[in-house]
This record gives C-alpha cells, structure tokens and sequence, in this order.
C-alpha cells in the first residue's frame, strides 16, 4: 500500500531500493527503526510521567508494548505503571 504522502514514481524508487538490499541490511534497517521508535516511547512516558523513576519508564514501556496483562505477570505485586 502506497503512502498518500509519497509520489507514486518515489515510491516505486523506494521498492526498487528496498529489493536488492541484501536481507542482512534490511533486518539493521528495521532494527533501527524499533529502537527509534522504543526510544521515542520512553521520552513521551518520561514527558507524561516526569516523577517515574527509570524502572517505572522501563516497565511501563513493556505495557505500553505487550500490554499491562503481561507486564504485570513479569512484574507480580507491583503496579504496573501507566504508559
């Protein structure tokens, strides 16, 4: 599915790119872009939640990904924080 933001000859650029990366540099590329993302996720938890401490960001990110049934099976007893 085309991006509505992108021309259709841009994009048909960006396929023809992404076709003959070796599969090595594809797998970086999405390793890359989850750590960005992670790493946007724990800034927006730090600037909603200033008072957490660096594990309450960590756990909640964990939330925030997999959901607070699971963080609170990993972490039983303790709240889970809210992302």
């Amino acid at each position: 599915m085309r991006p509505q933001d992108t021309h259709p000859a841009a994009y048909q650029a960006q396929l023809e790119v992404y076709r003959r990366m070796s599969p090595e540099r594809k797998s970086g590329i999405v390793r890359d872009l989850s750590e960005s993302v992670r790493c946007l996720a724990r800034e927006g938890i730090r600037q909603r939640h200033p008072e957490y401490s660096n594990e309450e960001v960590r756990r909640a990110l964990i939330a925030l990904i997999y959901g607070s049934a699971l963080a609170q099976r990993l972490w039983p007893g303790d709240p889970v924080p809210s992302p």
